[in-house]
């Protein structure tokens, strides 16, 4: 999808962070952008935002936990422009504990947030895309879905890590029906995400993928997803050295989990 002049995209979790991001490098290249989070606020101040683009940017509230409400978005999106070319489900929420702490109901939560919220956008979008033979659909994972370098947030890294599965079998069944899928698999970025983190039993600490590495800006990220749209690429990642750890651990399992281990123990 190399002209994205006049495309209609719908960002979940676009409030703020990669969301908000994307949605300024998408109207920055000519596409309207429907902006939906749970924080109707935060999505309409985003969209504003876009909009000074010159492109129709709207806001809207969504519960990536209702099937409704995305037929409710389909529905008001096809209203106002037409047609639905790009969606990007974006939601991540974290619960932080020790794997023994955490309660089935957090994992309950996690899953249906950040894994089924996918699901029921597939379920109201996908039969769009498919009628028109065209579009993209990006699913925002994490590094920590690629490769294991913490505990503490389980639930998290496991919800991430089927994002990774759905969107490579996704891949497999959209891309011959000329529909793109991309993988968004960032690692730290300056984000609001941990006001969205909940934390069971003892206080724990959450590990970087590697000491040290600076976190992405978000309106980089957004244009990296732009870039990958444009280009049709599966597997976006924010850092490089990413890439160089999935390919370590690519080379040697049972070596890159000991490291790992290792690291962790020496704090």
């Amino acid at each position: 999808m190399e002209d994205l002049l006049g495309k209609v995209a719908l960002i979940t979790g676009g409030g703020s962070g990669i969301g908000r991001g994307t949605a300024v490098a998408l109207a920055s290249a000519g596409a309207h952008v429907a902006v939906a989070d749970v924080d109707r606020d935060r999505a309409m101040a985003v969209a504003d935002e876009a909009s000074w683009r010159g492109t129709d940017c709207f806001g809207m509230a969504l519960d990536v936990n209702e099937l409704t409400a995305f037929e409710t978005a389909r529905d008001m999106i096809m209203r106002r422009l037409g047609r639905i070319d790009i969606v990007m489900n974006n939601v991540g929420v974290v619960a932080a504990g020790l794997p023994e702490e955490i309660p089935l109901h957090e994992w309950e939560r996690i899953m249906s947030t950040n894994l089924l919220s996918i699901v029921r956008s597939n379920a109201t979008f996908l039969p769009i895309l498919l009628e028109q033979a065209s579009g993209h659909v990006v699913n925002t994972a994490s590094a920590t879905g690629l490769f294991q370098y913490e505990y503490e947030r389980m639930p998290y890294s496991v919800s991430k890590a089927a994002v990774i599965a759905l969107s490579e079998a996704l891949a497999l069944y959209l891309r011959p029906r000329h529909i793109g899928v991309t993988c968004l698999c960032p690692g730290p970025v300056t984000t609001n995400i941990r006001q969205h983190v909940t934390f069971s039993g003892a206080p724990v600490r959450m590990h970087p993928p590697v000491r040290g590495m600076s976190p992405a800006d978000p309106m980089a990220v957004g244009e990296m997803v732009v870039d990958a749209i444009r280009h049709n690429r599966f597997l976006v990642l924010t850092h490089p050295e990413l890439h160089d750890l999935f390919v370590e651990r690519a080379n040697d399992p049972e070596g890159f989990l000991a490291d790992r281990i290792r690291t962790i123990e020496e704090g």
